[in-house]
């Protein structure tokens, strides 16, 4: 019997090299060292710290940024947390996901503990964006993401798929691998409303779970061969409906990482494009106009219906406001810029007057170029009358050259330069290098004394603390 999984696991494990481009290889560098930036600038925030004080000391797995280490699938759960704490993590728009919070930390502790190139790890890491992003087209619709957290129910497969054929596994273990995975998707869309810190996680349990389906599959556990398709299996469950097709890799010789893009801004993606324009209004508007009286803001359909873009109030934890396209606009407005320090002030008075003389609309022309374009407009009124409008067909993604100065500022700061550098060169030759399990120990942290003086009374228990205190080397 021919199953979607079985087709899945034949086009793994029969891929022509001719689909790992040097753009595709490329791109994957850059969002391995987006992780890695991200992960170190969140390595102090508290749901990082809450990760690691949950963790047990054990050798094997290194923890980015620690100095002390634990097993290899709990450093995945830790560094995946740290990697999406900033919620500036890449972005892949169809899908709706962050494959990277997931497939980097997967991939980073099997090649601690096998012995992996760092050409097999980039190869490894583009099928795992394939896999996740071609999925996620397949599944997500706004009826599903009103529920479940996209991240949380794509990346386990398409992370796992990547971990599979990185440790070589055959055909009748990468279908188990699906298999296993897919019985973990997991991941409730139910903290934007109440200000959760739920989503934290998600990528954790993704990131530990796909591990533990590489392993399953490779020690010679059965899955499904039906997980997909059957009348209880993953579309069923999730979608409420059929599967409807092969999830086809690599179309036209067009890899799905391709269309991943960097954050700009440390908030949602969908929040992204709107407050790009809000600044450009705020650029055009110049400092001595009359203050703004009226906003309106135009976002394609999917934008507008996503849990917590809507939220007009009241805020009471950061990542509410970080997922509040009106927050996110009316403090671009306030403030004049788009930066994390918007975020710090959650009562600030100006934010709050012009999130309520704001109204979020989805526009049909927005909505029927997404997710090919991730456009935006803004209306405003100003006290003396006039009314001004300024749109964005699609979301401006930071540049490799401002990837490259977040991720150096971030790991500077927590082992300092010589070591920043030695891991950014290695990445950038990560594809000539024979050991890439070497990479992981390069970014934990060499002495106790760096990463206690990050931490505050209020951020980690005891736990955390005697984790913290053992040597890792």
């Amino acid at each position: 019997m021919t199953t979607r999984s079985m087709e899945l696991a034949d086009a793994l494990v029969n891929l022509a090299p001719a689909v790992f481009t040097s753009a595709a290889i490329g791109k994957a560098k850059l969002c391995l060292l987006d992780f890695l930036g991200c992960a170190f600038e969140a390595s102090g925030l508290e749901p990082s710290r809450q990760a690691v004080a949950a963790v047990p000391a054990a050798s094997g797995g290194h923890m980015i940024g620690e100095s002390a280490t634990t097993t290899p699938a709990d450093a995945a759960f830790v560094n995946a947390v740290m990697g999406h704490g900033l919620v500036r993590e890449d972005m892949h728009a169809a899908s709706v996901c962050h494959h990277g919070v997931v497939v980097w930390p997967l991939l980073l502790a099997l090649a601690e503990t096998n012995a992996v190139s760092g050409a097999d790890l980039l190869r490894s890491a583009v099928v795992a964006y394939e896999v996740g992003g071609r999925l996620g087209r397949m599944l997500i619709d706004p009826t599903v993401s009103a529920l479940f957290r996209p991240t949380g129910l794509v990346t386990p497969i398409g992370s796992a798929c990547g971990g599979a054929l990185m440790l070589k596994l055959d055909r009748q273990q990468m279908a188990a691998t699906i298999a296993v995975a897919a019985n973990t998707a997991s991941g409730l869309n139910q903290w934007p409303h109440s200000g959760g810190s739920d989503m934290f996680f998600h990528p954790g349990f993704a990131a530990r779970n796909a591990w533990m389906a590489v392993q399953l599959a490779e020690a010679g556990a059965f899955g499904s061969p039906d997980i997909f398709e059957g009348q209880s299996g993953y579309f069923a469950a999730l979608a409420r409906r059929p599967m409807h097709g092969r999830i086809e890799l690599f179309p036209n010789g067009e890899a799905d990482i391709l269309t991943v893009y960097h954050k700009a801004a440390p908030a949602c993606n969908f929040a992204q494009t709107a407050c790009q324009t809000a600044l450009k209004l705020v650029e055009m508007i110049g400092s001595d106009a009359a203050p703004v009286e009226r906003i309106r803001i135009s976002v394609p359909a999917a934008a507008a219906a996503y849990p917590g873009c809507d939220r007009t109030g009241p805020f009471d934890r950061a990542l509410q406001a970080k997922m509040s396209i009106p927050f996110g606009v009316g403090a671009v407005f306030a403030h004049g810029r788009l930066s994390e320090d918007i975020y710090s002030n959650l009562a600030d008075p100006e934010t709050l007057r012009l999130i309520g003389v704001s109204e979020l609309v989805a526009n049909p022309d927005l909505t029927a170029r997404f997710p090919g374009l991730q456009g935006a407009a803004i209306d405003v009124v100003l006290g003396d009358g006039r009314q001004l409008s300024m749109g964005l067909p699609d979301v401006v993604p930071a540049t490799e050259a401002q990837v490259r100065e977040r991720f150096r500022l971030a790991a500077v700061n927590i082992l300092g330069g010589a070591e920043a550098e030695a891991i950014e060169e290695f990445v950038d030759r990560l594809d000539t290098k024979k050991d890439a399990g070497r990479l992981l120990p390069l970014c934990a942290a060499k002495r106790v004394a760096r990463r206690q003086a990050t931490r505050t009374p209020a951020q980690g228990s005891g736990k955390g603390k005697r984790l913290a205190s053992r040597q890792s080397l």
